[in-house]
């Protein structure tokens, strides 16, 4: 059975959303906007990159994988820190560490330093999600927590398509370093805002209560140890999917025969499609549940990717990008709207942290398995194979914690 939270002090008022909370939310969620630009802001630049320094594919996705290392370590991290300190400060130093980082990569010579930069913005990139989201669930009233949990999320592939659309006149006219220096950009005016606006709130319970296992114990427990671990695989298969394509399309349809500027359309494609997914699976996780409609959203995505290797005219390809967008950010949005909702105040961060954490496993893998996997000369379709058959294995896992984990929504 879920935890219940009532041993977690509420921190705001449940019943309704006021003017404050409002503001908090939005100012969550324009930090995730700002980590979904970080997200896909690299497979935008790697066909410069490989060109200017003379990279391999293999050597390419390397440094992809060093941003989601960081990414990994961040959330783990970040979300647990953010049950201890609060998450204010959790997440705006996430916010700092993922700005600075991010613009310095602008001033990199080399492949050598430039993945050190990306991994240590890595961290802060990574920290953001799950401390944003633990904070802005807090704020909401329950039953609202997991619509707004899937919402939220709508801002990765904003911010995703924010970089599709600044990069498509920015690299071929002023080059790929540009693209970082717009990292800046939250520090200047979001960092300041959030300092003013978010609340200061850890969520504890009560001196007159007896406390309740915390961290990594209590979630890894006998208890709910279980459901964490699935979430967790389901999350890896779904990142996968979702940062193998946001990495390497437009590189994949630039070997396809398109130049840069059509290339970046096709990931534009992908991410407009992930913000009508994060609205539109938000409806059907309140509907009809958000387990049962991410298996749906995941099935969606692995049978759209599948159907590339039947060479669909180009139309249809844009179509195909739009549903794989839709399905794999919608099931991501879905299985972190779960988290959200499955587990208590005092211990939804360390949750969140930990599937992200742990799922950023495959968001490492996504990057080198697609640049191995060009580099043996297997071309686009290999890595279509990849990414629609771990969308079919997240439809799997997330069947099994339907079936055997009562869900909350």
């Amino acid at each position: 059975m879920p935890l219940t939270a009532t041993t977690a002090a509420p921190p705001v008022n449940r019943v309704g959303l006021d003017r404050t909370a409002m503001i908090a939310v939005v100012v969550c969620w324009l930090f995730v906007v700002f980590d979904g630009y970080d997200l896909i802001v690299y497979g935008n630049v790697i066909p410069s990159l490989q060109k200017e320094w003379g990279i391999s594919a293999a050597t390419a996705g390397t440094l992809g994988s060093l941003a989601f290392l960081g990414m990994m370590i961040g959330a783990v991290l970040a979300g647990r820190l953010s049950d201890v300190v609060g998450r204010k400060r959790a997440v705006i130093g996430c916010a700092i560490v993922l700005s600075v980082f991010t613009a310095l990569c602008a001033l990199a010579t080399g492949p050598v330093m430039f993945g050190a930069l990306r991994l240590i913005a890595g961290l802060g990139l990574g920290g953001l999600v799950p401390t944003s989201n633990a904070l802005a669930a807090e704020l909401i009233p329950a039953k609202w927590r997991a619509a707004v949990a899937t919402m939220m999320m709508s801002g990765v592939p904003i911010g995703g398509s924010i970089a599709a659309l600044i990069g498509i006149p920015v690299i071929p006219n002023w080059g790929w370093q540009p693209m970082f220096v717009f990292a800046l950009v939250p520090l200047i005016l979001l960092v300041p805002i959030a300092w003013k606006t978010l609340p200061d709130h850890t969520a504890a319970v009560t001196s007159t209560e007896v406390r309740p296992a915390t961290g990594f114990s209590a979630l890894l427990g006998t208890r709910c140890r279980s459901v964490s671990i699935m979430f967790a695989l389901a999350t890896m298969v779904t990142l996968l999917a979702w940062y193998g394509l946001g990495t390497w399309l437009p590189k994949l349809m630039q070997g396809e025969g398109t130049d840069l500027g059509s290339a970046l359309t096709f990931a534009l494609a992908l991410n407009l499609g992930a913000v009508a997914g994060s609205f539109v699976t938000a409806w059907g996780g309140v509907r009809f549940g958000t387990i049962p409609t991410s298996i749906v959203a995941a099935l969606l995505a692995g049978l759209a990717l599948l159907t590339l290797l039947t060479g669909p005219p180009v139309a249809l390809i844009y179509v195909i990008f739009v549903l794989a967008g839709v399905g794999t950010h919608g099931t991501q949005c879905l299985i972190i709207a779960a988290v959200a909702s499955y587990y208590p105040d005092y211990l939804r961060g360390t949750a969140l942290g930990w599937a992200l954490g742990v799922g950023r496993i495959g968001a490492v893998a996504a990057p080198q398995i697609g640049g191995l996997l060009l580099a043996a000369g297997l071309g686009a379709d290999s890595n279509f194979i990849l990414f629609g058959v771990s969308a079919l294995v997240a439809a799997l896992l997330l069947t099994v914690i339907w079936r055997r984990f009562p869900s909350p929504t």
